[in-house]
C-alpha cells in the first residue's frame, strides 16, 4: 500500500476524534515525516529522552523494559491507526525507562516535539496539536497495559484475545506469555485448552 493511502488512516484517526479542524490537519501532515522499522528496530529506546510521538500505519510495536534483576518484562503492544512515545518521558523531559520495538515491519508517521520558545501562530496551533494528540495516546494507552495479575493465567489469555484479536497470531509466543505473566509452556497449554485452531505462525 502506497504512503499517500496509508496517510489516510492518520487523516481518518484525526477526523473522527473530532478534536481537530482540517487545517490542523493539513498542518501535521505537512510537519510530519515517515520511518519505516525493520523487525526488532527501535522506535524509542531506554535510557534517551523521547522527543517524537509515533502513528503506526502498518505493523506491530513492542513496549519493554528490563527489571532490577535483567528480566525483560513485555508492557503492552500497540498496533495499527494507534500513536505510539513514552509519555512520561515526552511531557516531562525525564529519561525514558522503556523500549518500543518493532515486531513485524513497521511504517510510521513520525510528529516531532514542537518548539516551546516559538511564538509564531503556526507554531502556537502546532502546540494546540501536539496536545490534543498526547492526550489521545494517553487514553488509548491506559488501555493497553499489563493486565490485573490477580486474574488468573487463562481468564488473562481470554480477555487478551477478545480485545486484541487482531494481534493474535501476529506476535510470538514468548512476548505475549510476558505481557500476561506467565511462561511460554503454561500460554501453550492455555492455547491448547482455549482453541482448536492450531499454533500461531510464531510458534516454535
Amino acid at each position: 500500500m502506497s504512503t499517500i493511502l496509508l496517510m489516510q488512516n492518520l487523516r481518518d484517526c484525526l477526523r473522527q476524534s473530532g478534536h481537530f479542524t482540517k487545517e490542523q490537519i493539513d498542518l501535521l501532515e505537512s510537519r510530519s515525516t515517515f520511518r519505516t522499522l525493520k523487525p526488532g528496530d527501535y522506535f524509542s529506546e531506554a535510557g534517551k529522552t523521547a522527543t517524537e510521538i509515533a502513528f503506526i500505519l502498518s505493523g506491530i510495536l513492542r513496549v519493554c523494559y528490563y527489571t532490577n534483576s535483567g528480566a525483560e518484562i513485555t508492557h503492552y503492544f500497540v498496533d495499527e491507526n494507534n500513536f505510539a512515545a513514552d509519555l512520561s518521558s515526552y511531557n516531562y523531559h525525564i529519561t525514558s525507562s522503556l523500549y518500543f520495538q518493532a515486531i513485524p515491519k513497521t511504517e510510521l508517521v513520525i510528529i516531532s516535539r514542537p518548539n516551546p520558545q516559538s511564538s509564531s501562530p503556526a507554531d502556537f496551533e502546532w502546540n494546540k496539536i501536539i496536545t490534543q494528540i498526547t492526550a489521545m495516546a494517553a487514553v488509548h494507552m491506559a488501555t493497553l497495559v499489563s493486565p490485573i495479575q490477580a486474574e488468573d493465567a487463562g481468564t488473562r489469555y481470554k480477555n487478551f484475545m477478545k480485545s486484541h484479536p487482531q494481534i493474535i497470531g501476529r506476535i510470538p509466543l514468548s512476548y505475549l506469555a510476558s505481557y500476561l505473566g506467565i511462561t511460554q509452556q503454561s500460554l501453550s497449554r492455555i492455547r491448547k485448552q482455549a482453541t482448536k485452531k492450531g499454533p500461531f505462525p510464531y510458534e516454535k
